[in-house]
């Protein structure tokens, strides 16, 4: 998810859309924060001229955080359309977005609220001069939003420019990339684009495979790897290091199993408030690769029940070549026994 803020008509949208046109390999979609102006009451329309649109109160900031969550889930999510000629609101609903690899959400105040920055994979704010963002705002207004040009003139000095350096630009310092002339620095352009496609590049396991958890990394962790990879290390202290970073790793691994509550009276007496183990625990070890970890899991876990299996390498059916299931697994729940590719295999937990 990439934010991208700057001052009224800096060239936000032209470079979205320099970013989207060389991410043409990729899915992307475009949220506009203008989308999510609150819509004006009858008092406010009869004094229009004396609302200000560049403050975070003229922001539906709670619709736009539900939508961009809802994004970031990979779920789709449909988003209001605001009417600069009537000031009015249509929606939520009224328009479809759906979720992408890319969501670039641009808007002037993108970097403003903390909990839209926390959403925010990359944020980027595009500066430009103030005179050519004057200029560019005249023109926009007169020909897309039908005002005329002293309207647009009093509202800059009265609203846009106060909002401006009050909001807008503190808001700089939370860029990860600032963009000097907007859509005309190529290189910086260039530069995100080639930023993005390298972390497109790599996959989070975790997001693919919700049950999959990665052991966080340590100096102590980081060490033990050295001396593994170590030509110099010997075979004996290469079975100690590696036993060691096996053994961190099933006492991870036993941590994310379901645990119960159970109340335990101690020798003095006393109601300890602990935990068990929801079921009964069973080890199934993958030939040949699971056997290193057989005495880790042994040492972690007193009297349990290790079974072996033997994956057939050569086709892709998944087909078993061999198989010893732990027998007290076997008596209790034969019932979970099922049929693959002519293969009995056992559904454990």
């Amino acid at each position: 998810m990439i934010g991208v803020a700057g001052g009224t008509a800096s060239g936000k949208t032209t470079v979205c859309n320099l970013i989207i046109s060389q991410l043409h390999d990729q899915r992307v979609v475009l949220v506009n924060q203008d989308s999510f102006y609150r819509s004006l009451t009858p008092e406010q329309l009869k004094n229009v001229k004396e609302y200000n649109f560049d403050h975070p109160d003229a922001f539906n900031t709670e619709l736009l955080l539900s939508c961009m969550e809802t994004l970031k889930r990979g779920e789709a999510v449909t988003t209001p359309n605001y009417d600069f000629k009537t000031h009015q609101s249509v929606g939520p609903g009224s328009k479809q977005v759906n979720p992408a690899d890319i969501v670039i959400l641009e808007g002037i105040l993108v970097l403003h609220d903390e909990r839209v920055r926390d959403l925010l994979n990359m944020k980027i704010f595009v500066d430009t001069d103030s005179d050519l963002r004057l200029a560019r705002r005249i023109k926009r207004d007169t020909v897309e939003r039908g005002r005329d040009v002293q309207n647009v003139l009093d509202q800059y000095a009265k609203f846009v420019k106060p909002s401006f350096d009050e909001f807008i630009l503190p808001s700089k310092k939370y860029a990860d990339i600032i963009i000097p002339r907007g859509g005309d620095n190529d290189v910086a352009i260039d530069l995100i684009v080639q930023h993005i496609h390298t972390k497109l590049g790599q996959h989070d396991l975790c997001k693919i495979y919700p049950n999959l958890f990665v052991f966080f990394s340590t100096f102590q962790i980081g060490g033990m790897h050295t001396l593994i990879r170590d030509m110099q290390t010997t075979n004996h202290d290469f079975v100690f290091y590696a036993d060691r970073l096996i053994r961190l790793v099933v006492e991870y691994g036993l941590g994310h199993l379901p645990f119960t509550e159970k109340q335990i009276i101690t020798p003095t007496g006393s109601i300890y408030p602990g935990v068990v183990f929801c079921k009964r625990l069973c080890g199934v070890s993958v030939i040949r690769s699971g056997e290193s970890m057989e005495n880790a899991l042994r040492a972690c876990c007193k009297g349990i029940k290790i079974g072996k299996i033997l994956i057939h390498g050569e086709r892709n059916d998944g087909r078993f070549v061999t198989k010893a299931s732990p027998g007290s697994l076997v008596s209790q729940d034969r019932e979970n026994v099922f049929s693959f590719e002519n293969e009995p295999c056992f559904s454990m937990w």
